[in-house]
């Protein structure tokens, strides 16, 4: 199993159109061969932000790997964005690889 999640700094008042955006947003990741899930997590809240991370879970890092590479990769980060001022910098990726 391989998990990859992208952490945002979400602006305070930005949280409901940046939920909004995710929640339109078509990902095509049922389209992936090695997908397994994805969620959106809300985090705490601090005094300039909301943490959220998006979670996604797949069979290998090889899987994920050929994701980002995919026409179905491209297609869903040509969608719409949040508006501008609702990132606090640039999102943060992690990537994980199980081993239990």
């Amino acid at each position: 199993m391989f998990i990859a999640m992208n952490r945002f700094k979400i602006a305070l008042g930005k949280e409901n159109g940046f939920e909004q955006v995710w929640r339109e947003r078509e990902s095509y990741l049922n389209e992936v061969p090695g997908f397994k899930k994805f969620n959106l997590l809300r985090g705490a809240t601090k005094d300039d932000h909301t943490l959220y991370a998006s979670h996604s879970v797949w069979e290998s890092r090889d899987a994920f790997d050929a994701w980002t590479e995919s026409e179905n990769f491209r297609r869903a980060h040509a969608q719409r964005s949040a508006p501008r001022g609702t990132y606090i910098g640039h999102p943060e990726l992690e990537l994980f690889e199980a081993v239990i």
